[in-house]
């Protein structure tokens, strides 16, 4: 149970700061000096469920992902692998906001609410990245643990988000699987027999952006254990640059180009993670030093195309859904259409495209940053399972498309987004295709967008509805939102408050670049007038003239 004493001394030692604090899609994220209080909060928190899972190990991870070096965040771990059940979040931001004399009465009150017997145990595996303030803040972390009787606490050192998540969900899991050796076992396995008969224009080569993140030496290790059925070659790997500073894989999906500090050879597959590694961008600079992104919108298509292929081979009959949020670009839904591949849309944040997959047998969901994964339903995974029992042979090379398919769902990180696992059902694909990049860019003509934060006062000023595509409040916004949009051919534009900080999001789409960037730096400008904006206005752009529509 509650050591209140305990409790008690970290609240003094750890003072709460002024403010309110929320814990969103992504956990608390906050400039680094004003997490301490937070983390160790957490930490209480994290025991606290720990003893309610009956003893299940939880996850406590210090990041703030692809936010600037300045700033830290943690979020908690669920035993499945999972983010926190929804339910938590509250307790959580109770838990934040608590007064340093309250917080000792809100653990006792939320420990009697759950029923925990005396002598319960728990156990809490603590992760963090590479910022400079993530070892402070881990040992927040521990004080808040340590407050709690009959806790256990392990550092799992500095590893990339999605690993704890692995970590967790098999520890307590019987039997456990080594993330490494699993990952490279597959994907070798994969290669040779996807090589026998030829791999056409494709080549194992990559050049991969880490972000200066964590990211960086868990690629160097994938690189590893994939042998030679994969060559890596890591830039911006920490060792000289600052963590997300002009590379990493919200700066190029932002900012539409290839990091600054590299001259990137023409027509070279590359490919970038973001500061923690659970989101993942691939791309490419053509002959004429034109940059092509292929987001998370055509990882999802690529994906869900091989999986029907897999499917189609090896004549298993189980339904595939591709789950969209209101960022996926339009091209990209009208090509899954197109292919018969059933498209969902849910608000923004992996807890609601994980949630949405669930309704199929097999789920791809991916946001357009980068952040996604599949997952396989029961029926599908003992359905593939059987197949491949049923065509099993002696040869490793010799797998047939049941077990080809197995291997595939197994390079899958079936708990959260997972940069590292991500790159590998990439590269499989690319393989079994036989495509280069170039191959896989042609596939599908992406709309031209543009995506920009505008700072705001307060982002709850802003609420949404239709799957966060239309603006309810402030009641003028939407309608200002809808004239500009009307100026543009095929234009589409949506903006969103963000769930970690006061700012609103603002996405656009059109026919050109040109006409794209003009529209989101209208619609900034618009969000600032109507959502009390803060700091400097956005810049108004000059006019396009009468051929912002094309005729």
């Amino acid at each position: 149970m509650a050591n209140p004493c305990g409790i008690s001394a970290v609240a003094s030692q750890y003072p709460k700061k002024p403010g309110r604090y929320e814990y969103g899609t992504a956990g608390f994220r906050k400039d680094a000096d004003v997490m301490d209080f937070i983390v160790m909060r957490m930490g209480l928190l994290a025991g606290l469920r720990s003893k309610v899972c009956n003893g299940a190990t939880i996850g406590l991870m210090i990041t703030a992902s692809h936010n600037p070096a300045k700033d830290n965040g943690v979020k908690l771990v669920d035993p499945d692998g999972g983010m926190m059940v929804e339910d938590w979040e509250e307790i959580a931001t109770v838990f934040a906001n608590a007064s340093d004399v309250e917080l000792e009465e809100t653990y006792a009150d939320f420990a009697a609410k759950q029923n925990i017997a005396a002598g319960a145990t728990g156990s809490v595996f603590i992760g963090r990245d590479t910022r400079p303030s993530s070892d402070r803040l881990l040992e927040a972390a521990k004080a808040g643990i340590s407050a709690i009787a009959n806790l256990t606490a392990a550092d799992k050192g500095v590893i990339p988000t999605p690993l704890l998540h692995y970590l967790v969900r098999a520890h307590n899991m019987s039997p456990a699987s080594d993330y490494w050796s699993e990952m490279g076992s597959n994907y070798q396995q994969l290669s040779a027999a996807l090589s026998s008969g030829g791999c056409g224009d494709y080549q194992s080569t990559v050049l991969l952006d880490g972000a200066n993140g964590v990211g960086a030496p868990a690629a160097v290790k994938l690189d590893e254990v994939c042998g030679n059925s994969l060559s890596l070659t890591v830039i911006n790997d920490g060792t000289t640059g600052e963590l997300n500073k002009d590379c990493g894989a919200d700066y190029i999906k932002s900012n539409q180009r290839a990091p600054p500090n590299y001259n990137f050879p023409a027509n070279q597959r590359c490919c970038s993670f973001d500061g923690d590694a659970d989101r993942i961008v691939y791309f490419f600079t053509d002959e004429s030093n034109v940059f092509h992104l292929l987001d998370g919108d055509k990882i999802a298509v690529l994906i869900a195309e091989v999986i029907m292929d897999y499917l189609q081979e090896a004549k298993l009959d189980l339904n595939v859904g591709v789950v969209q949020t209101a960022y996926a670009n339009g091209a990209a839904t009208k090509v899954l259409n197109e292919r018969n591949i059933p498209v969902a849309c849910t608000s923004t944040g992996v807890k609601h495209l994980h949630h949405r997959a669930k309704d199929f047998e097999i789920g791809v969901y991916f946001e357009a940053n980068g952040h996604g994964t599949v997952i396989f339903n029961d029926k599908a995974t003992a359905a593939i399972t059987a197949a491949k029992d049923a065509e099993s042979t002696a040869d490793p090379i010799d797998l047939g498309p049941a077990a080809q398919l197995w291997r595939y769902m197994n390079l899958s990180n079936q708990a959260v987004g997972d940069a590292c696992a991500d790159l590998c059902l990439v590269e499989i694909a690319l393989r079994k295709k036989k495509w280069t990049v170039q191959d896989w860019d042609r596939q599908c003509s992406f709309l031209p967008n543009r995506l920009l934060k505008v700072k705001v006062c307060d982002r709850r000023v802003i609420t949404t509805t239709n799957a966060e595509r239309q603006v309810t409040a402030p009641e003028s916004l939407q309608p200002a939102i809808d004239s500009l949009v009307a100026e543009y051919d095929e234009g589409r534009s949506f903006v969103r408050p963000s769930g970690t900080e006061d700012v609103v999001r603002v996405y656009a789409e059109a026919t050109t670049q040109v006409q794209a960037d003009h529209l989101a730096d209208c619609v900034a400008c618009a969000v600032y007038d109507h959502a009390n904006g803060s700091g400097g206005r956005p810049e108004e752009p000059a006019p396009l003239g009468a051929k912002r529509v094309k005729t």
